[in-house]
């Protein structure tokens, strides 16, 4: 059972229906009970960093993902969920993040060239840089679809799969049991839900 964590942020409805696709059942919920019964948590997330961080913080939520985390449960952050498996962000000031990664997240604007938009939205391509078993199913130079204005730096022992938008800028990340997409899996046609089936697997 995949535990979808509902902390008031996220794109919940089409993430548990690409899970439940792929025939997996699932469950949403911001109890910890029930979320603690699942055999792989996902923390999805969209908007700001301190406000998530600052509600996951509030419902205990936060500190839960840590002990299931540590205890070995398979864990995947999705887009801001990603970010927020980090030490810090810098996202309108510094904020702590729940630090089940090394790293930092940091803001586009000055790292990639003028010309290019931010937030960074659209189809990109994956240029895996060392093997992760979220890529099972898929290709290397498989497309996906992303929309943030921040990525996670500083985390060369996690980053398994970076994406070219005037800079290679982190896409995605494993250590251990810990998972990270910064595109949108559900958002990302046959090439996600095989993402998301390979966390199925793991």
């Amino acid at each position: 059972m995949v535990g979808i964590i509902d902390y008031g942020v996220g794109n919940l409805f089409s993430l548990g229906c690409a899970f439940q696709r792929l025939g997996e059942e699932v469950v949403v919920s911001d109890d910890p009970q029930i979320l603690s019964k699942a055999d792989r948590l996902v923390l999805p997330g969209v908007g700001a960093f301190a406000d998530a961080a600052e509600k996951l913080q509030k419902t205990g939520l936060g500190d839960f993902l840590k002990t299931q985390a540590q205890a070995g449960k398979p864990v995947m952050g999705i887009c801001l969920g990603m970010q927020l498996l980090f030490e810090k962000s810098f996202e309108y000031g510094e904020h702590p993040g729940l630090s089940l990664l090394k790293g930092s997240v940091v803001s586009m604007a000055g790292v990639i060239p003028e010309s290019l938009k931010v937030p960074h939205m659209g189809w990109n391509k994956l240029e895996f840089t060392k093997n992760s078993r979220l890529f099972t199913h898929i290709s290397q130079g498989d497309y996906v679809y992303f929309v943030h204005s921040y990525f996670a730096s500083d985390c060369p022992d996690s980053v398994c799969a970076v994406s070219e938008y005037g800079e290679k800028l982190t896409a995605a990340v494993e250590k251990g049991n810990i998972y990270g997409c910064q595109f949108h899996p559900e958002k990302s046609g046959q090439v996600g839900l095989n993402i998301l089936k390979a966390f199925c697997e793991v």
